[in-house]
């Protein structure tokens, strides 16, 4: 089912966002990343964005993409937030690497729908 236009917009908030990330981790190692706190905390501003944008999305829009894990992205968006102490440059780099593109080509699904 084609989201609504408010449900667009922070879809396209969450597809921004992704491709930033892909950006800013584009040919980085793990250890460059580690070492680069302002490419680290620019990727956690963009998964908290993603995560944001997936928290507003209606109830209806989430639940009729259940391919998109809409819990996970809030999830790891408040603890991003609120236990900034436990985030693990692993965790990040690996979600950077590996999730993202999957994501970001599944938003693209939904707003091409």
């Amino acid at each position: 089912m084609r989201p609504n236009e408010r449900d667009k917009a922070y879809l396209w908030d969450i597809d921004d966002a992704c491709q930033d990330i892909l950006v800013f981790v584009a040919d980085t190692s793990f250890k460059d990343f580690e070492n680069d706190k302002m490419k680290r905390f620019a990727i956690e501003r963009q998964l908290l964005v993603i995560g944001e944008a997936a928290n507003h999305l209606s109830e209806k829009c989430r639940d009729d993409n259940p391919e998109i894990p809409w819990k996970l992205l809030v999830g790891l968006r408040n603890i991003i937030a609120h236990d900034y102490g436990e985030v693990l440059s692993e965790r990040i780099y690996k979600i950077a690497h590996e999730q993202i593109n999957e994501l970001k080509q599944g938003i693209l699904k939904l707003l091409n729908s």
